[in-house]
């Protein structure tokens, strides 16, 4: 039986988890070595995963003769995550 892929997001959290456990410091040395190839395999999966992101990102910003279109990036108006210092009062 195959496994199925896990999504970014959950390669991501575990990969997390994995680093809080051995920053613990409390784990043996086999099962710290343990996690860090998990932790390995993970942070490869998860930059294989955001590599096949930007190439279909490129490949979404062609324009019609194949060219690579660069643009700014603009967050949306509203976005709570960034601040604006100078609308801050």
């Amino acid at each position: 039986m195959k496994e199925e892929p896990r999504s970014f997001e959950t390669s991501l959290e575990a990969l997390e988890q994995i680093v809080r456990q051995l920053e613990g410091g409390d784990l043996p040395l086999e099962k710290s070595l343990e996690l860090f190839e998990q932790g390995i395999r993970l942070s490869r999966e998860c930059q294989d995963r955001l590599n096949q992101a930007e190439r279909r990102i490129e490949v979404l910003m062609r324009d019609n003769q194949g060219r690579t279109v660069t643009t700014s990036f603009e967050p949306v108006q509203g976005d709570n995550n960034e601040t604006d210092d100078e609308s801050v009062s």
